[in-house]
């Protein structure tokens, strides 16, 4: 019997970012799943608005200096991590400075949307992936949350699906209500693909707008969580029709408790669970 290993992934946690409901999720789900006996990882972008000196981040030597390639240009990875204290969680940031000095999330001070975010998606997901590939760290379960983690479940299934540290993973995203009316660039399927990957793997992606990547998200997905009350209305139909384990909306004093026992249903089959 061994302690059942999950992967936070998300685009936000407090106290790093401003509170949002997404935010309260990724802080205190993965603290109250560590509490009930399983061993976590937590990741999300070290975006520029980040204060390291105060949040005291620091840089990770051993797990940093790798290069990704993204259309065909190299760009550093940098990892970081943070402790929040009162939780006994540590967090790991995916940097770059290309990608994450700015000092906003994902638009400028006149709140246009970064034209290269389809960019800064694909390195923060394939980010995520090689940092947990060089912790030698393989978790049963990979828990996404937010657009900006939306590549996870279709590289887990295709270009990763035969590594060893990711073989046996079950993955659940989460769907928020974080609608944007931009369009992602239109050559977003090529600079995503792998290999391993087919055209028909990428056909969601070539119109690569809101609905469209978290429609592929959740098609590659083991289970589908709905984390907001409300989400866009292509998207509750897709939920309501969908063809896996899903589970919908659950409030603030709910969450906890429900999300925990759908990990532990979903990872039933292949596990001895330590309560």
């Amino acid at each position: 019997m061994r302690k059942a290993k999950i992967l936070f992934i998300s685009a936000e946690i407090t106290p790093y970012l401003e509170e949002t409901s997404l935010a309260h999720i990724a802080r205190y789900l993965p603290a109250g799943v560590q509490d009930k006996g399983k061993e976590i990882r937590t990741f999300m972008p070290r975006f520029g608005c980040i204060n390291e000196r105060r949040n005291q981040l620091h840089e990770v030597i051993r797990l940093s200096g790798m290069n990704l390639i993204i259309d065909e240009t190299d760009h550093p990875l940098i990892i970081k991590v943070a402790s929040i204290q009162s939780a006994r969680m540590q967090v790991y940031f995916i940097d770059n400075d290309e990608y994450f000095s700015r000092k906003n999330t994902y638009r400028d001070g006149k709140k246009a949307f970064y034209p290269d975010n389809d960019s800064r998606t694909i390195f923060f997901c394939r980010g995520v992936l090689e940092t947990v590939k060089k912790l030698g760290w393989s978790p049963d379960l990979i828990h996404c949350h937010g657009w900006i983690t939306s590549l996870i479940p279709l590289y887990l299934k295709t270009s990763y699906k035969d590594d060893p540290i990711f073989m046996n993973s079950k993955v659940v995203y989460s769907v928020y209500n974080h609608d944007f009316p931009e369009v992602f660039n239109e050559d977003y399927a090529r600079k995503v693909k792998m290999k391993g990957m087919s055209n028909d793997d990428l056909k969601l992606l070539k119109t690569p707008d809101y609905v469209n990547i978290n429609l592929a998200a959740m098609k590659y997905s083991d289970a589908v969580i709905q984390g907001s009350d409300k989400i866009h209305p292509d998207l509750a139909a897709a939920f309501q029709n969908i063809d896996k384990p899903s589970l919908g909306y659950h409030n603030v004093d709910e969450y906890v408790k429900a999300y925990a026992k759908f990990y532990d249903e979903l990872l039933a089959e292949n596990l001895m669970l330590v309560e």
